[in-house]
């Protein structure tokens, strides 16, 4: 096997990628290298980046970590990040994988003290390579996604499962058709001018830092790719609710929403959404909507399953300033 190797660019990975720079555009987007440049440039700029690299005959795993502090190791991931896992490139089977993985862990035991991993929606295969590797671990459920399964249903039949409280809503709230309501799989300045607009009149808490630029981003690729979907309402040709969902691999994502604060009572958000699902449903026909993460009490209402999500700390034995933080999360794993 291919000893790991470490780079601290995204210049110097693409590089290393040489012939192959499209090696992870079939992966889905959360794992594909332009969502990972992006969220590294616009909103962990100031963090030093360590890309771990293995391979094994000809499969290779990625290990995409932020070092933040001295001997301290993250994912490279944030709440814009549904999911974060290794980046496997070549369909290695599981053997593979594992030995990839344990021989990351290795390299990483060497100067690394404290590697922490969110959100995974499976920590079993990192949890044995690590602690093959000599780490301790520890998982915890931290959170969940909500999703909702198709099975081939169309929107009508889909809608008249939702609870009787919301379709109720739906239809009181959009009688006499209160807002235009329009789908764009094209960005423009100026429908992005407009959901910044929404944006800064919504309930939601500002976007962190270099939030805006990397949504902009995002919506630009998607843009380009065909796979945006960006809902807006509008009241008297004033934008007063947004949507951003895009569509990957037949799955539509839902990244952002916000609805002008002052309109609350009239729901347009709500019949928003309802003209984004019947569109992802009906005319995307994907076979999955993924809420993203957080368990807001509305998601339920729209959805059919949540999947937990879990936190993966691993502790270096050697490092003795990490053996209080081990036994405080193994504690804290076991009462839940």
């Amino acid at each position: 096997m291919q000893a790991p190797r470490e780079y601290h660019s995204f210049a110097d990975v693409r590089r290393a990628l040489g012939h192959r720079p499209g090696a992870f555009d079939d992966a889905r987007l959360f794992d594909r290298l332009d969502w990972m440049e992006s969220l590294h440039r616009h909103c962990f700029a100031d963090v030093p980046l360590r890309v771990l690299h293995a391979g094994q005959g000809h499969g290779e795993a990625w290990l995409f970590l932020l070092a933040p502090a001295r001997r301290r190791l993250e994912a490279l991931a944030n709440y814009y990040s549904f999911a974060f896992a290794p980046v496997f490139v070549g369909a290695p089977d599981p053997a593979a994988r594992c030995a990839m993985l344990e021989a990351m862990g290795r390299h990483l035991r060497s100067n690394g003290a404290r590697l922490s991993l969110y959100p995974l929606e499976d920590c079993a295969e990192l949890r044995d390579a690590l602690g093959r590797a000599g780490w301790w671990t520890v998982c915890r459920t931290m959170g969940g996604r909500h999703l909702l399964t198709l099975d081939g249903r169309n929107f009508d039949t889909y809608w008249r499962a939702r609870p009787g409280r919301l379709r109720n809503l739906v239809r009181r709230k959009g009688r006499g058709d209160p807002f235009a309501l329009t789908i764009y799989d094209r960005l423009t300045p100026d429908l992005w001018d407009d959901y910044v607009a929404v944006q800064a009149r919504s309930w939601k808490a500002d976007e962190p830092a270099g939030g805006l630029a990397f949504l902009r981003d995002l919506a630009e690729r998607e843009s380009t790719a065909g796979r945006l979907r960006l809902g807006f309402a509008r009241q008297g040709g004033r934008a007063v609710a947004t949507q951003l969902w895009t569509i990957d691999h037949g799955v539509a994502l839902i990244h952002k929403l916000a609805h002008d604060e002052a309109l609350d009572a009239q729901s347009p958000g709500t019949l928003l959404s309802h003209a984004m699902f019947r569109h992802a449903i009906d005319q995307d026909r994907v076979t999955m909507i993924d809420y993203g993460t957080g368990d807001n009490g509305y998601k339920a209402d729209w959805m059919e399953q949540r999947i937990p999500l879990t936190r993966l700390d691993a502790f270096n034995p050697r490092a003795v300033s990490q053996w209080p933080a081990a036994a405080r999360a193994m504690i804290s794993a076991l009462v839940g």
